[in-house]
């Protein structure tokens, strides 16, 4: 699952996609039908990139794309307006080790919402870039290592000011002349 350049934009519903930044701000394009473009003020708009988000776990953190692939895994998504005690039953199947005092029932519609979103786009089903790295043989084993510097010997001196070339004296002038 492939979730970078995804964000969640704060005050506004729905997912955008990170098109490119201008001096004004993010250039957002939204991923519902409507395919809006808007341009989110930089000082003033708080980004969240999906692949960063994490939920509250009872040991570690859950990272939000492995509960989403849970959630393609389990088939049967209950609707985002689901009663709350149905989504509750439904994360403690795909995250059982989320924290239930710290997850909102909010938050759960939220990623149920998400979701239902993302599930028809293709970068859903494509690999995220850093498994296709991990797999790919890594660039430092090809190129050849190249020697260090050698350090300095201990014994060497570093320049002192009677060594030092001496630096030219400033000279303040005066206004007029």
């Amino acid at each position: 699952m492939n979730l970078r350049g995804i964000v969640a934009v704060s005050g506004r519903p729905g997912l955008f996609k990170l098109v490119g930044q201008n001096k004004g701000g993010y250039v957002l394009e939204s991923l519902d039908a409507q395919k809006v473009k808007i341009v989110a003020n930089i000082t003033t708009t708080k980004l969240a990139s999906l692949e960063d988000i994490t939920i509250y776990g009872e040991d570690d953190d859950l990272k939000l794309v492995d509960v989403m692939a849970n959630i393609a895994a389990s088939g049967n998504v209950p609707d985002a307006k689901a009663d709350g005690q149905v989504l509750r039953k439904f994360f403690l199947e795909v995250a059982p080790a989320h924290d239930q005092e710290k997850v909102y029932a909010s938050d759960m519609k939220k990623i149920v919402s998400w979701y239902h979103l993302l599930k028809d786009l293709p970068l859903f089903t494509e690999t995220a870039p850093d498994a296709i790295a991990q797999d790919a043989p890594k660039v430092e084993d090809k190129v050849e290592k190249k020697p260090k510097a050698t350090p300095k010997p201990a014994n060497a001196k570093a320049t002192s000011k009677a060594t030092a070339p001496a630096k030219k004296a400033s000279m303040t002038s005066k206004k007029g002349v």
